[in-house]
């Protein structure tokens, strides 16, 4: 096995996988490759029927997972949420001048 820690990036129809041997490793690129979808999200409203409106914010335009520990979502409007789990997702609250990122790192490395 390459390495024991698995990240998988979900951007809309397409799926990569990436193994790391570190978990500090799995966690910058989890950092670098977020940074980089964060600047090209440009979503647009959405309008449903039945569900109502989308404003980009709402939408989720990729998703980082580490594993099933965690991991962070990229929204339409380019900000980024940390959160924990796998499917009842928790979203991680950042104290201070913490990005998602070092929120993400605080609380799965603990």
């Amino acid at each position: 096995m390459a390495g024991s820690y698995r990240v998988t990036v979900r951007e809309g129809a397409r799926v990569s996988h990436e193994r790391f041997a570190s978990f500090d490793g799995a966690l910058d690129a989890v950092e670098e490759r977020g940074r980089e979808l964060s600047r090209g999200a440009r979503a647009k409203p959405v309008d449903t029927k039945v569900l109502g409106r989308w404003e980009p914010r709402q939408q989720v335009a990729a998703r980082l997972q580490l594993g099933r520990r965690g991991g962070v979502d990229i929204r339409g409007d380019g900000s980024a949420e940390a959160y924990t789990g796998w499917l009842r997702r928790r979203l991680v609250e950042q104290q201070d001048d913490e990005s998602p990122y070092d929120a993400l790192r605080r609380v799965l490395g603990s």
